[in-house]
């Protein structure tokens, strides 16, 4: 059986080290990210991704998951730390915990780290402020094949526990990348790259539009959109039609949409 270490105390400097990475500026200094539950750390796994330091909560069933796992954390040369149930909630902020969670190290997120060529189809998401939003994008990008997702200016955290969650796994077999919008801009212009858009300005209906690879489909901040600075620069711009009182679909349904669309079209 691989080595453990328990913790039994609230003070414990572990057990602070793992709550403050439900902080934001703590994620940042540290470099890590957490995440709970075994399916989570299970698909981590099966992308390649170990966690660097397990955490499991005493009294929990065993689960043949949960055996394999740890014994990959170990062989990896990762901790592993049982804790009562009562501890790890606080780690975790909610009142009935998974049985485990992991700390993961935070993923390169520089344009320069991305092969725009090792897939069709990109999602990118411009000041995209919900974490939910950000997870089901990472999700619908798993689902559709694309390369990732690259969130322009000042977007949510993708290492958020909340936007972790939200992503089922995908945070861990979607690349990440992070810029500005003139950064973003200059390193697309540098090579090939179709940029689409989610728009009203000149746009074409979404189902009749000439998508190409590699297609990046980009959506705007959940109440105002894109800046027109950024959809005057789009390749194409393409819209979805509204049948009922809604004037527009969710940031994240939006790129779904789209997405699958591309996909139709780009498989021909």
């Amino acid at each position: 059986m691989p080595e453990r270490r328990t913790i039994t105390g609230f003070s414990n400097p572990t057990v602070k080290f793992l709550r403050s990475l439900r902080d934001k500026k703590h994620r940042k200094r540290e470099g890590k990210f957490l995440a709970e539950g075994l399916r989570l750390l299970t698909d981590a796994r099966l992308a390649g991704v170990l966690p660097e330091m397990l955490v499991m909560a005493t009294g929990r069933d065993d689960h043949p998951l949960l055996a394999e796992l740890e014994s990959a954390v170990a062989a990896a040369g990762g901790e592993i730390v049982e804790m009562d149930e009562a501890v790890l909630s606080k780690v975790t902020g909610k009142d009935n915990p998974q049985a485990v969670a992991g700390v993961f190290a935070e993923f390169e997120t520089s344009l320069s780290s991305i092969d725009r060529t090792s897939a069709p189809i990109w999602l990118v998401a411009q000041a995209l402020r919900d974490p939910g939003n950000l997870g089901t994008m990472l999700r619908t990008g798993d689902a559709v094949g694309a390369g990732g997702l690259i969130l322009i200016d000042d977007c949510a955290d993708p290492f958020s526990v909340e936007a972790v969650r939200a992503s089922m796994g995908a945070i861990f077999t979607q690349r990440i990348g992070r810029a500005t919008w003139a950064e973003f801009i200059e390193w697309l212009r540098a090579d090939e790259g179709q940029l689409v858009a989610a728009s009203l300005r000149e746009a074409v209906d979404y189902r009749k539009a000439a998508y190409r690879a590699p297609c990046f489909l980009m959506v705007g901040n959940e109440s105002q959109g894109l800046p027109e600075e950024c959809e005057l620069a789009c390749d194409l711009r393409v819209t979805i039609p509204m049948l009922g009182r809604a004037d527009s679909l969710n940031a994240a349904v939006a790129g779904a949409v789209l997405a699958y669309e591309a996909l139709a079209v780009l498989r021909q």
